[in-house]
């Protein structure tokens, strides 16, 4: 199963002038830890004062499903260590169940027959089994997955946004919007559109000029190693789709080149 990649797009109420500085810093920070909760990738983003475009990519889920490791790991983003501790507890509790078969079930089949003992462990092991599953599933099913990206990360910006300013109710127009886009050329079109928004509005000359992008954070270096993230969504927007995996991040030279072609500029000392 391949990645898709969606161009996402959310407006501020009433088209509102309402993020400032910091809360463009706050919304980003929030952005980058949805995504390491969910393991979707943000190619490229443009945060402007009354609205966003992030360009995200939802991952499939990986191969042989999250390990107990990973999802207590992304847990760790948006909960504290003891309620992580717990939910790791009530998962061991579970699974230790299955494994000791210390279960109880009717003795009795759907039928009414009686069931064995060696049938009555394997029903009992199915539903231990499916409990373990059901707490994993109660946040694995936040994870891959656009809707839940944006939840979160809208609504959290929300309670932030609205305690800071001491003021109530919706802070954005409507659902935000979203459109599939094609890996490739395509996506590295949209990128380029989505970093030139600052240009356009004539609030730079040059896009890595911007803070608040993705290409202005690749060429700034960003905070806490986000300068790092930025490239690396860059360069899996730019490099072909069959074997970007496989790109070293000391390509961003060459990258930021060929992006900076793609956004028809010419070739100045803040390429790299």
């Amino acid at each position: 199963m391949k990645p898709e990649i969606y161009h996402t797009l959310g407006r501020v109420v009433g088209r509102g002038f309402l993020l400032g500085e910091e809360e463009r810093e706050h919304f980003r920070m929030l952005m980058r830890m949805c995504e390491k909760f969910t393991g979707c990738r943000v190619l490229t983003y443009c945060l402007m004062s009354n609205h966003f475009h992030i360009l995200l990519e939802v991952t499939p889920v990986p191969e042989g499903g999250i390990s107990d490791a990973l999802l207590l790991e992304r847990l760790g983003v948006f909960y504290g260590e003891a309620q992580v501790a717990a939910i790791a507890k009530e998962m061991e509790e579970a699974a230790a169940v299955r494994e000791r078969g210390e279960f109880e079930l009717p003795p009795l089949d759907e039928g009414g027959i009686p069931l064995t003992r060696e049938e009555e462990l394997a029903a009992g092991r199915r539903e231990a089994a499916a409990r373990v599953e059901e707490i994993r599933h109660r946040y694995t099913r936040r994870m891959h997955d656009l809707s839940w990206f944006m939840k979160s990360l809208l609504e959290r910006f929300t309670k932030w946004f609205n305690g800071k300013h001491s003021r109530s109710g919706t802070l954005w127009e409507d659902r935000f919007k979203s459109v599939i886009v094609e890996s490739g050329v395509a996506a590295r079109t949209m990128a380029a559109y989505i970093d030139l928004n600052p240009v356009r509005a004539g609030m730079v000359s040059d896009p890595a000029d911007y803070r608040w992008s993705g290409y202005g954070e690749a060429v700034g270096g960003g905070a806490k190693g986000n300068g790092k993230k930025a490239r690396y969504g860059l360069i899996l927007t730019v490099q072909n789709p069959e074997t970007r995996d496989q790109i070293a991040m000391d390509s961003w030279k060459e990258v930021s080149r060929v992006y900076r072609r793609a956004m028809g500029l010419a070739l100045v000392r803040k390429s790299g």
